[in-house]
């Protein structure tokens, strides 16, 4: 989670056409460093959607995110003290990893100050890029806090996640590349927690294709920008519950702001189980991982929450997704297309049973993945037990079929849809 905070302050409000004009410049600087990550064409979501969709894959950058381009930028922007001495860093994940890969190119030292309960996957990674990692407090408001600490002490300069010029420059270039890569690109979707990679995308195409629609996405659990755009000043959340990570931030940065209420044509909201399908859907057809955060642009638009004109652009963000979280919405997203399901079946506690049941199932052609036995439930007579079986299916229809053949057979059938 990440928040913006005073790296700001004295800093005057961006004006669009220089954030555009400073994009075209970072985009030199950063084009012999990134990894090319060509827009390509998703048959399958084009076919669902009835619009050409294009998905740009930041995930296949060499850190698995865009945050590297802002991270670069602002790195190649410090003078020859700031690099002798140094720059110090807050994040939980793709900031750090773009921070210190740019810092490892530049030879320049690194210190990431990470929140105690960083993924040990993302500790190694950030590690692994020859930066030196502080673990601090509970959440990433006592990591940044502590990094600010660390730049007042040791003088180190301070790479903000995104409220910051280059920063948001950097981010910018991913607009550009989509603009050569689509030329006929009439609408663009991108997620949105601090906003520096929007700000610095939409004013970037805007000054090159002002028709071009951008359209941010947050997630609900944490929607500073949507509630800031309905008010029209910054809107604070207190608290974050999201499993979007990359864009999990209590408040819209302060220079971002002011360049998405100018340049943003829609701002909407995705709930968890809306990207945790989108990320199934991904690794699926497109054989693409992405996170929470990256998969967002696909699941506003799968779930038709967005107004596309032209032919539109997700923009993957990133795919830095721990593994065992990875399980769990794989496990989700299976269950929220009735492809996973757990159903209560209550049988006479007899030989032959369980054998009479599993013969129905299997003649529905349902897999079943694992069952469990309550003897002792209160809910049924003695004698009787309780069968709770987890089911693998192709779907709503394919368990309809299942339920109606048992309950036809003379079993009580208790549902339990969509619980993973």
């Amino acid at each position: 989670m990440e928040v913006a905070n005073s790296e700001a302050e004295n800093i005057a409000p961006l004006d669009s056409e220089e954030v555009a004009a400073e994009t075209e410049r970072a985009t030199e600087v950063l084009a012999p460093h990134l990894r090319q990550t060509p827009t390509r064409l998703s048959d399958h979501f084009s076919e669902q959607l009835g619009v050409e969709v294009y998905l740009k894959p930041e995930n296949f950058q060499r850190t698995g995110s865009f945050k590297v381009r802002g991270a670069g930028y602002a790195l190649s922007k410090l003078d020859n003290h700031q690099r002798r001495w140094g720059v110090v860093a807050a994040s939980a994940g793709n900031h750090a990893q773009g921070v210190a890969a740019a810092a490892l190119r530049m030879n320049i030292k690194a210190l990431i100050v990470m929140p105690e309960s960083t993924p040990n996957t993302k500790l190694d990674a950030v590690r692994a890029l020859g930066a030196e990692v502080e673990l601090y407090g509970p959440t990433f408001d006592d990591a940044y806090g502590r990094a600010r600490e660390i730049e007042s002490e040791r003088g180190l300069a301070m790479i903000p996640p995104f409220n910051h010029p280059d920063v948001i420059a950097g981010q910018g270039t991913v607009g550009l590349e989509i603009l050569d890569e689509v030329p006929e690109v009439g609408t663009i979707i991108v997620s949105v927690g601090g906003g520096g990679l929007i700000a610095g995308l939409a004013a970037a195409v805007k000054s090159r294709r002002p028709d071009v629609r951008i359209i941010g996405v947050v997630a609900s659990g944490a929607d500073s920008l949507s509630r800031s755009m309905n008010v029209g000043s910054i809107v604070a959340t207190d608290t974050i519950k999201t499993i979007a990570d990359g864009i999990a931030v209590k408040r819209v940065g302060e220079l971002c702001f002011p360049l998405i209420q100018k340049l943003v044509d829609q701002v909407v909201t995705v709930d968890d189980d809306h990207m945790a399908r989108a990320i199934l859907s991904l690794l699926e057809r497109e054989r693409m991982l992405a996170e929470a955060a990256g998969a967002a642009p696909l699941a506003a638009l799968v779930e038709r929450r967005v107004r596309v004109t032209g032919k539109v652009v997700a923009l993957i963000s990133g795919g830095n997704l721990d593994v065992n979280l990875l399980s769990r919405i794989i496990g989700k997203g299976l269950a929220l297309q009735n492809r996973y399901a757990r159903i209560q079946v209550v049988l006479h506690d007899v030989p032959g049973s369980l054998m009479n049941l599993s013969r129905i199932v299997a003649d529905e052609r349902v897999n079943i993945i694992h069952i469990e036995h309550d003897r002792m439930s209160t809910a049924v007579p003695i004698n009787h037990t309780v069968s709770t079986l987890y089911l693998e299916l192709r779907g709503r229809e394919h368990l309809e079929s299942l339920v109606h053949k048992l309950l036809a057979e003379g079993y009580e059938v208790w549902r339990e849809d969509n619980q993973p």
